[in-house]
This record gives C-alpha cells, structure tokens and sequence, in this order.
C-alpha cells in the first residue's frame, strides 16, 4: 500500500449548514486514516469528508492505496501496510475494496471505523456508517443516513459578473446499472437546451461511463455549427476543475444517471436540470431521482420545455459538513 501524509489545520470557527460551528480544541492533531481503492467517485466522497473534518478540528491526514492482502491481514490481526505511521483516531473510506483493509486497520491498530455508502458486509462491524438515505437502510445507532453521497463540493458565493451568469455546465454521465443509454436521446436534449436556453456559453464535460465516440457524435451535431460549445473529455479535468466550473456558471445540466454529479452540482447550489435517459427497472437510485424531482431540488428537461426555469436548490445540501459535525460530537474528545 501507499501512504502519503497530510496535516490539516481547522479553523477557530467552522460555518456548517448556514450557521458558525465551533472547533474542537484538541492538544494534539487526530490522526485519520484514508483508504482509497482509486475511484474517483469513491475518493470524491472520503476526501470530501477529510476536508470537512478540517473545517472542525486539526488532523493529521494519511492516503492508503488499498492492497489485496487485507483478508490475511484481518485473520491474523496486523497490518504491515501502516507500520510506521501513528496510530489512528478515526479509519474511513468508502468502496467495497476498503471494507476488509478498514477492518483489518482497526483489529491491528484501533481506532474507529466508517465506511462511506452500504458495505457488503455486515454494518454491525463498523462503528458508523453513512448511509445514503435512498439505500432505506435498517435504523440503527451506527448507521448515519445522508441525502445523496458525500462530496468535496461547497456552496460558497460564486461569482458574479456578467460573463459567468452567461455561462452554463452540462456533465455527461453514461449507461450504469440503473439506466440506459441513447446517443441520439440525449443529444436531442442537449441541442435543444443550448438553443433555447439564455445561457450564452456552454462547458459539456464527460466522465470515465460515457460511452467511447460520444463525444464525437455532439462535436459532428452540435458542436461544429454553434460556437457557444466548450467540450472537456474526463482526462483532461483535473480535480478542481469541476469545483471551479461550479463556482462560475449559473445553471447546469446533468444526465440522469449520473446522481453523485447531480449532489455536487446541488451541493455548490447551482440550479439543476436532468437530461433523461431510459431507467432499466424502477430501484432505489431511479426512485431517489424522482424524490429530487418531486422535491424542488431539480427539474426534468420534459418539465422545463413545458416553460418553466430551472429551480434553485429547494433545500441546502451540505452533508460532508454535517457528517464532520457529528464526528467531532460523537468522537472528537476521545
């Protein structure tokens, strides 16, 4: 396993949710451990929550690339991987990858354990568990529900000028286990969202599920007679790129299936609109969407072709923050 060491330093005052949260004062810096099975959207999420544990108290942060040997590792009670760093106060990750390797972690070298998302094992043997509340997990006094994954995203005052108000976002996701995929559908809405939309000046980004020669089809169709398009492929957006596109536009657009883009984009409160895609079956993530769109917080495409702007966010999404806050009252003295 790798390791790669980050001291981070909170603030005297944190702002959490609209209010001031106080930090907690500690003697010394609370180590955390960060497992990683280099997912992005997994990483997006645990390095969201390490980054709002910043904002209430000081830690001493460690990257963990996760390795194969984690079920030998928990059977005999060690972990070699992380022999020379301290011991830590608090163990988290999320992927099913980091399960056994957290476990493994806590058996050998204490601390608490949380696990990002349902694990595939039994919830019962991690201290906590955020939970995304469309999973309907069983209540229980170690689970922690949230609405949507966590991310790294912050409502902050986005700027203001004339050209960013212009400016909007559209983000491309791809076929999953929950939704189809039709080039032709999507482009449809695409084409007619920039000609009918005030926005003067669109960014479309891809992501690692868009499917190859997507991104060729808008350059053909679209991209070729309307010079208000800027594409992005995935590999060319470094980690701040989409935080520093979400402070700069005004609205932005999201295919359907692509939910932990929608709670970003809802996180940095930015007005969303959903570009439909076909569900495969009527699950738990197709019906989280549709409660997000009976809610207020997004709008359909069919929705807004009827003449309806897109909504502001209804609610205030700011779950990595909460999640640091109750952290740091459950645990941060200990």
């Amino acid at each position: 396993m790798s390791l790669l060491r980050r001291r981070v330093h909170a603030q005297e005052l944190t702002a959490v949710a609209g209010r001031v949260t106080p930090a907690i004062r500690q003697s010394a810096p609370h180590v955390v451990w960060r497992f990683s099975d280099g997912k992005a959207g997994h990483d997006s999420q645990s390095q969201g929550l390490v980054a709002a544990l910043q904002r209430c108290m000081v830690i001493d942060s460690y990257d963990i690339a996760v390795a194969g040997s984690a079920a030998t590792d928990w059977l005999r009670g060690r972990f070699p991987a992380a022999n020379l760093l301290p011991d830590p106060w608090l163990i988290l990750g999320a992927g099913h990858a980091t399960h056994l390797p957290l476990l493994a972690a806590r058996r050998a070298r204490g601390g608490r354990s949380l696990v990002l998302m349902t694990p595939d094992l039994p919830k019962r043997w991690f201290d906590l568990c955020v939970v995304p509340d469309h999973d309907c997990p069983q209540p229980a006094s170690n689970v922690l529900l949230t609405r949507g994954s966590l991310n790294c995203m912050q409502a902050i005052p986005r700027a203001t000028t004339m050209a960013d108000m212009r400016r909007g976002l559209l983000m491309i996701g791809g076929p999953s286990r929950h939704y189809r995929w039709d080039h032709d559908q999507v482009i449809e809405q695409l084409a007619a969202v920039i000609r009918y939309s005030p926005v003067q000046h669109w960014i479309l980004t891809t992501s690692r599920r868009t499917p190859p020669g997507f991104a060729e089809r808008v350059r053909d169709r679209l991209f070729k007679r309307n010079l208000k398009l800027t594409l992005y492929s995935w590999r060319d957006t470094p980690d701040p790129w989409l935080a520093q596109q979400l402070q700069r536009v005004c609205c932005t657009w999201v295919t359907e299936d692509s939910v932990s883009m929608m709670y970003e984009a809802l996180t940095a409160a930015v007005p969303v609109g959903l570009i439909s895609v076909p569900p495969r079956r009527r699950d738990r993530i197709v019906r989280g969407v549709d409660a997000l769109v009976a809610s207020g917080n997004v709008m359909r495409f069919s929705n807004w072709c009827r003449g309806k702007p897109l909504p502001c966010p209804a609610e205030v999404f700011d779950e990595a923050n909460r999640v640091a806050v109750h952290i740091c009252q459950r645990w941060g003295r200990t």
